[in-house]
């Protein structure tokens, strides 16, 4: 390990930079099976003749896996180092994909990507926004959007050059392929992961990145905010799972095709990029919790407008603007975590709630498809979302109360 890990100078360098970059290659590789998962789910329910809610059960252990891998890996990570757990990662997106590729039935094709997200995409994504969080001060907010946006370029990669796959040599040899090429780069991006980040250096007692320590954030217990957080993680993905795991399913059910499907769908991811970046340097200048607060709004109105539009080119209007209303929302929370939690709890903590959004995810694709099978459309499913999403609007707005307005009345009546 470096002896100059412990330069404060490292936070917001050119060595930074560069870890960032490495970064952002690490979380497109070990993100793709979020996005590839929806584009096979018609072929998977051909060929293994279940039902649209069945077809779906992969994306949700994949996410349900996810979420807890996050966990697991975040503390990992604050105790052993990030590189260690990258490794680790690497490995499990490699025999996920080749377990998935060989699988007899949809239940080992899901645990199949059940243990792709566990140790696989889990290792790429809440630990290494909890990471960037420690190397940057004045531009965090973009740092970690940066970085998040591997999870969206992954999105808008992935899904295209899939399809491809799959149509020229079917599913199977497609998973193979991306098994080879996301676990072996893995392996070689984290041997530039190597050097332990400078925020979480030793401090003197009562030093000013101390002295927070999450006492008492938003007014609140540590528990209680985290549990607030927690249910908000889980609603806003509930919602933002409809688009994202059946805008493939959908187009195909409207006679679009699969294919048009899979460039909605990437459209959509690479508009989050966008997104992303744009609420990152909001969040530099307003805060997590007011960008939190922003996208939720966002999100339930791009939401509402896929009920009146189903037209081919509508939908890829629709699409766009989905994705740049909603890209913001979740790296919000690691800033969120950061601003208020004890620096040397940020890796679990970020864990715990992007465990949330995945949860809210794996919940929204299984009961989207669920309702679907009820209904036998997605209206019924669009609204459901927006339910879910005004849950998170008013976590949001009860947070936002807690940090400015509540404060305020307090100062007024002293």
């Amino acid at each position: 390990m470096s002896t100059d890990a412990a330069d404060p100078s490292l936070i917001d360098s050119p060595t930074a930079a560069w870890r960032l970059l490495t970064t952002l290659g690490l979380v497109t590789l070990g993100n793709s099976g979020m996005y590839v998962v929806s584009v096979v789910l018609p072929a998977v329910q051909t060929e293994f003749g279940v039902s649209r809610g069945a077809a779906s059960l992969p994306y949700t252990l994949m996410m349900v896996g996810l979420g807890l891998g996050g966990i697991f890996t975040g503390r990992l990570a604050d105790r052993h180092g990030i590189a260690r757990v990258l490794v680790v990662g690497a490995v499990a997106v490699l025999a996920g994909y080749l377990w998935a590729a060989t699988a007899g039935s949809v239940w080992s094709f899901g645990l199949a990507h059940a243990l792709l997200g566990f140790l696989g995409g889990s290792a790429t994504f809440a630990p290494l926004m909890a990471d960037t969080t420690l190397w940057w001060h004045r531009r965090r907010g973009i740092a970690v959007a940066i970085c998040a946006s591997g999870n969206y370029v992954a999105g808008a990669l992935w899904p295209p050059l899939a399809q491809w796959g799959i149509e020229h040599y079917g599913w199977r040899p497609t998973y193979l392929a991306l098994g080879l090429i996301c676990g072996v780069g893995m392996v070689l991006l984290s041997l530039r992961m190597r050097q332990r980040p400078p925020a979480v250096q030793p401090a003197a007692p009562g030093a000013a990145g101390q002295a927070v320590a999450g006492e008492r954030p938003f007014g609140l217990s540590p528990a209680h905010a985290q549990w607030l957080l927690c249910v908000a993680g889980v609603a806003c993905c509930v919602a933002m799972a409809m688009p994202q795991v059946h805008i493939v399913a959908y187009c195909t059910d409207l006679g679009y095709g699969p294919a048009r499907g899979a460039e909605m769908l990437s459209l959509m991811l690479a508009s989050g990029i966008a997104s992303r970046l744009v609420s990152g340097w909001i969040c530099d200048h307003i805060g997590g919790v007011r960008t939190l607060l922003l996208g939720s709004v966002l999100q339930g109105l791009a939401l509402l407008l896929f009920l009146p539009f189903d037209g081919l080119a509508s939908l890829y209007v629709v699409s766009a603007l989905f994705g740049l209303f909603q890209g913001g929302i979740v790296p919000a929370y690691a800033i969120i975590v950061r601003e208020h939690f004890a620096p040397r709890e940020v890796g679990a903590r970020v864990g715990a709630v992007i465990m949330a959004t995945m949860l809210g995810m794996a919940l929204g694709g299984w009961m989207s498809g669920w309702i679907f099978d009820i209904t036998g459309s997605y209206h019924a499913a669009f609204l459901n979302g927006i339910g879910w999403n005004l849950l998170n609007l008013s976590i949001a707005g009860f947070l936002f109360w807690r940090t400015y307005a509540a404060p305020t009345r307090r100062l007024r009546v002293g």
